[in-house]
């Protein structure tokens, strides 16, 4: 597959608007109102047509709600249901089918008051910054966006973000141990520019995906977001319901959500979650 490099400059571009928008975003309660497009346009440097792309895929997340005549104002807050995993019985197993990367841009930046959060460092400490385009038996799968503190991989290099598996690479060349991590997922649609690079319709329906990482001494190592086809990509996951109960083999079918509240003991619920990649479409 060939890259259109506009499509890729304009997917990256307003990848940091969207950015300095959430920052606006995060720094306001729901309810305040934004500032203008003409003047974010002003402040960011970029095009109406820019800004309104970022824009569109913030109220698609449901982050802002425009109001005709009126703006642009931060959401409500959304209800968010956790699972507890047990630890012994969390389990994350690969996707199915061969994943590989290819690069899209690959360098070193101040992390900026939102990523410096995340990753608990100064606004202008560096981070390294990648945005790759993953791969499953060579169709595009997703667009992976990794910020990672600059002075843990001082020596990351370009074919450690392509080849092999990026955890590994982290504990055996630069000594980061990766722990856990906190993943949300949430629906979305893709832009023109996701698209192209994605090879589907513009808007089509997406997985998006936030993940922290932190290493064994519980630092964060890792902030990454991706966007995944949410015509081939689905998640399944298993889970212990109860005392004793067996934990029923693969092919038994679909376990609907569970509404907060059906369990109260406060017990955690053990579970196992594992990505599913669709063939033959």
């Amino acid at each position: 597959m060939e890259i259109d490099a506009a499509a890729s400059g304009a997917m990256l571009k307003r990848e940091r608007v969207r950015d300095a928008i959430l920052e606006l975003v995060e720094a306001r309660r729901p309810g305040d109102a934004i500032p203008s497009e003409r003047s974010l346009c002003a402040e960011l440097g970029v095009s109406r047509p820019t800004l309104r792309a970022a824009v569109d895929e913030l109220v698609v997340a449901g982050l802002l709600v425009r109001e005709h005549g009126r703006g642009m104002f931060v959401a409500e807050e959304k209800i968010t249901q956790e699972l507890i995993s047990d630890r012994h019985a969390f389990s994350l197993p690969q996707a199915g089918g061969v994943w590989t990367s290819r690069l899209l841009e690959f360098r070193t930046l101040p992390a900026g008051a939102r990523v410096g959060r995340k990753l608990r460092v100064s606004p202008a400490a560096e981070i390294r910054y990648v945005a790759r385009l993953r791969l499953v038996d060579g169709s595009p799968m997703a667009i992976e966006h990794l910020h990672v503190p600059a002075d843990l991989v001082p020596d990351l290099t370009s074919e450690e973000l392509e080849q092999g598996d990026l955890y590994e690479h982290l504990r055996d060349r630069h000594g980061v141990h990766v722990s856990e991590g906190v993943q949300s997922i949430e629906p979305t649609v893709v832009t023109r520019a996701e698209a192209e690079l994605l090879d589907v319709p513009e808007l089509s329906p997406a997985l998006l995906f936030e993940r922290l990482t932190t290493d064994t001494d519980h630092r964060p190592v890792e902030y990454v977001h991706s966007l995944y086809r949410g015509d081939r990509y689905r998640i399944v996951s298993r889970l212990a319901l109860g005392p004793g109960t067996p934990t029923p083999p693969p092919t038994t079918g679909h376990h609907p959500g569970i509404p907060p509240g059906d369990f109260t003991g406060g017990d955690p619920v053990p579970f196992s979650t594992r990505g599913v990649v669709q063939h033959g479409l």
